[in-house]
């Protein structure tokens, strides 16, 4: 049995004993409105009464503190979450009835964060330098010149929706010319991405599933043309590179080459929709923060920081314990799960104080908005300096920013977080 962790679950007052026993045991849903809307009340709960934490919701073991999440996250006792089986099974229920779910439960047995190693970090490998630091810090003029074309649209209208003129085609251009995708095939590809989203979460119907298996053959089908091309005519980008270390090594087949395409459009698009919606909400209501942003652009580095911290885009992973571990004073028996909430984990008091004060003069990036261990984004990098360009542009080129409703409402998504729309006035420079 390995022992993930020191800390202690006596970490609270002990007068607050009696008052927690005589509460009504907790029950935590992450599919109620009320842990979509704000989870992190519920978080909160969570962690003072019962941090390690076992689930009606399929038995699973939740975890809320940063100290339990992060010794998880870089454990090697642990796995990832065995959706490909799942899906396989589910697969099967449907082919009795006369319907499949093949494209779907074929490919995701070769998307990263459902990989382990040795095959985890053979794919990995092959990719990461696309999207390190220093490569995409070359990037930025590029990104500018995305966001000044996107607001310049916009400009005369004197309002916008944060998440469809900005948020959501940026990603979608930056990784399209990353992998040499057409300009005119990339809001289909936009449109295919949102609804790969919900692969991530656990929760989703077979109707829902069916769904997702058609838009994948679709994106198969267009990604097989676009590599046949390449083959024929190799480019200055990401799917021409994987095609010559895939003949030179034989270390990549065609449907890791596919998997991998799609994975960095599902992913890397939502990640940074989030990352961009939750921190513009974020500072509009909290003005004064806003325009010292403004004043002094060069502290958007931390504040993007902070922002990740704050609201995180990603709020929930899964992972399997391999062997019985002890969390806390619990054992997590060998094959059970644990949902670890990064968004609980990055409002933990004991590693942030004042944890539900956004202030972006934190300067603290230990939070876990992108994880860590061997599954740490691929593309946070990218997240990052798309969301700090969109941001300090955004302040920059427009003024007196006012949201245009207090009627907001969030994606249906549990593993992800962030808004449908976000609407807003301005003026314009």
């Amino acid at each position: 049995m390995e022992k993930i962790n020191n800390v202690s679950q006596d970490v609270f007052i002990p007068k607050l004993t009696k008052k927690i026993a005589s509460k009504k045991a907790f029950i935590f849903n992450p599919y109620s409105f009320e842990f979509r809307t704000n989870p992190y009340p519920i978080y909160h709960r969570l962690r003072l009464e019962e941090p390690v934490h076992k689930s009606f919701v399929g038995g699973d073991w939740v975890l809320t503190r940063y100290a339990d999440i992060k010794a998880v996250l870089r454990s090697n006792r642990i796995r990832s979450h065995d959706q490909p089986e799942l899906l396989k099974e589910k697969n099967q229920y449907l082919q009795n009835q006369g319907r499949n779910l093949n494209n779907l439960a074929q490919i995701s047995n070769k998307i990263l964060f459902y990989m382990n190693p040795p095959d985890h970090h053979r794919l990995r490998s092959l990719v990461v330098k696309a999207f390190s630091p220093l490569v995409v810090e070359r990037m930025r003029p590029h990104i500018q010149k995305i966001v000044d074309e996107l607001l310049e649209q916009v400009k005369n209208q004197g309002h916008m929706d944060i998440i469809a003129d900005i948020a959501g085609p940026l990603p979608v251009i930056v990784i399209g010319k990353m992998l040499g995708i057409p300009i005119e095939a990339q809001q289909q590809l936009h449109q295919w991405s949102h609804v790969l989203s919900r692969i991530l979460d656990s929760l989703v119907s077979l109707e829902e599933y069916e769904i997702l298996n058609q838009v994948i053959a679709e994106f198969q089908d267009y990604l097989r043309g676009l590599i046949i091309e390449r083959e024929k005519q190799p480019q200055e980008d990401l799917i021409s590179a994987l095609i010559a270390a895939r003949e030179e090594s034989d270390k990549l087949s065609q449907e890791e080459l596919l998997a991998i395409c799609i994975l960095l459009f599902a992913t890397g698009e939502e990640t940074t929709v989030n990352t961009i919606g939750n921190g513009m909400l974020a500072l509009l209501h909290h003005p004064e923060q806003m325009q010292q942003l403004k004043r002094e652009p060069t502290m958007i580095q931390s504040a993007v920081e902070e922002i990740l911290r704050y609201d995180s885009p990603v709020q929930l992973t899964a992972r399997v314990a391999i062997d019985n571990l002890e969390i806390g004073n619990q054992t997590i028996p060998a094959g059970e799960k644990l949902i670890l909430c990064l968004g609980a984990a990055n409002r933990d008091p004991e590693q942030f104080p004042n944890p539900d004060e956004f202030n972006i003069k934190r300067y603290q990036d230990s939070h876990l908005a992108f994880g860590d261990g061997i599954h740490y984004c691929l593309g946070a990098a990218l997240a990052r300096v798309q969301a700090q360009i969109a941001i300090n542009t955004l302040l920059q080129e427009f003024s007196d920013l006012q949201l245009a409703s207090d009627n907001l409402e969030w994606r249906k998504n549990i593993a992800l977080r962030g808004l449908k729309t976000l609407p807003i006035t301005f003026t314009c420079k």
